[in-house]
């Protein structure tokens, strides 16, 4: 951790206990800071709360009172779920007290360069497959942020030597100020959480706070299949490095059906890449253009491409059952992923789908169903998705009560060669706490076959 006294003395006011801020609060008061915490939950039973409060901590529970600001607090550190909409954070605002995320925190105090992943959809798979290649190709990386760990934490601990891989999310970037990664990438745009920041145009703007700080010596590993982010980068001074799979192109990464090329030059045979899907092609490729960039060398990412199999609950490979291929998309919970991984397969697919019920169409999806034989629907969507399944000419439509159910009739109802797919469209509440429990009993029912 870089040496720093700026945050002596300071009053921070850190809103929200999940993660991200009881490590910002131990970690500003550490500094020497002046914390106080404030969380929408009673502090009764809250454990989180006790430890900080064992550490002289003050913490604020059940509710935002409405005269807390009046304490003339030098910056804010929000959990980045908390929307700006929120009465107090519109308080900030009006008063102009700054408002950051942890990451901000991070990128202060790291001597680890950043490499930092954004986007609607891919982040993860991003994130994880370049970290396994800076792993192999012995570059000490660290891996923070959405993905599960706190990035100021890990910051806390980085070496000058080592690469922090960083998944950030809009809501994440949002709250930055100075935060500037070695390497940015951009994996896509689609409209998500509009609800959060109101208009595609702010969503884009807080995707862009990846790169708005880079100079020069940076790089921006961008998606040049996009319209949007191509006119959205142009003003930026950063390295620009596109990305492409719509075949091969002189600059940058980009691929065909048979290679993926470097600067215009085969690098790496498609052959080798176990991951399926044009998607996670383009992550692929986002992936190895910063791994080229971090100085890995080509045996390092083809051991990685030729054994990475996807990330839990993310088009996981999860076993091959007589013939037939189960992959997990517990993660789709809607269209657009669901989309992404109809694609992906030329052979048959079974499908077993449905959720919680939201409303949403599923339109959507009609143009990627033709490649889909059986449907089992499940939870609160069913009866409406094998509808809809119905009126796109799919061959058999049938339903489960339970996960198990539903593998075991997507199994018999499924012939050698076809791939058995789990990739809802919908949310897991009305029948699972969250994805990862409904991927997991998926998981667990396909290994009882």
């Amino acid at each position: 951790m870089k040496n720093t006294d700026q945050f002596i003395g300071k009053r921070v006011l850190v809103v929200g206990l999940a993660k991200s801020g009881v490590a910002a609060a131990g970690l500003l008061q550490r500094l020497g800071a002046k914390v106080v915490v404030n969380d929408a939950k009673p502090l009764e039973g809250n454990e989180e709360a006790a430890d900080l409060q064992a550490q002289g901590i003050e913490v604020i529970g059940g509710g935002h009172p409405s005269d807390l600001l009046d304490r003339n607090f030098d910056f804010i550190v929000k959990n980045p779920g908390i929307p700006y909409s929120n009465p107090l954070i519109t308080q900030a605002v009006s008063k102009n007290i700054p408002i950051w995320t942890e990451i901000e925190l991070a990128g202060i105090l790291s001597e680890a360069p950043f490499i930092a992943i954004t986007g609607s959809n891919g982040k993860t798979t991003t994130t994880t497959l370049l970290y396994h290649i800076l792993n192999i190709g012995k570059k000490q990386p660290l891996i923070a942020g959405n993905i599960g760990t706190v990035a100021c934490t890990v910051a806390e601990e980085a070496k000058s030597d080592e690469i922090i891989v960083l998944e950030a999310s809009s809501f994440q970037l949002a709250g930055t100020v100075n935060f500037k990664p070695q390497i940015a990438i951009f994996t896509n745009l689609y409209e998500a959480h509009l609800d959060y920041h109101g208009s595609i145009e702010a969503y884009l703007e807080a995707k862009l706070q990846v790169a708005n700080n880079q100079t020069a010596e940076d790089y921006l590993i961008f998606n040049q299949d996009q319209e949007l982010i191509r006119q959205s980068i142009t003003s930026l001074p950063s390295r620009k490095v596109p990305f492409s799979v719509q075949g091969r192109t002189s600059e940058g990464i980009s691929a065909d059906e048979e290679w993926i090329y470097w600067l215009g030059d085969p690098y790496i045979s498609i052959r080798i890449i176990k991951l399926p899907g044009r998607h996670n092609l383009e992550n692929i490729l986002a992936a190895t253009a910063a791994a080229i960039l971090s100085g890995c060398d080509k045996p390092a990412i083809e051991n990685v491409l030729s054994s990475f199999t996807g990330v839990r609950h993310r088009m996981q490979y999860v076993r091959e059952v007589r013939g037939r291929t189960v992959y997990n998309d517990s993660k789709a919970t809607n269209t657009l992923a669901t989309k992404s991984a109809l694609s992906s397969f030329r052979t048959p697919i079974v499908l077993i789908a449905g959720g919680l019920e939201r409303g949403h169409s599923f339109e959507e999806l009609r143009p990627y169903m033709d490649n889909v034989r059986v449907v089992v629907a499940i939870g609160e969507t069913a009866q409406r998705f094998n509808e809809f399944a119905e009126s796109c000419g799919v061959e058999q439509t049938l339903r489960a009560s339970t996960m198990e159910d539903a593998v075991l009739t997507a199994y018999e109802a499924s012939t050698e060669n076809d791939v058995i797919l789990l990739s809802p469209s919908c949310a897991s509440w009305d029948q699972y706490p969250n994805f990862e429990i409904r991927g997991d009993q998926f998981i667990h029912a396909v290994m009882k076959l």
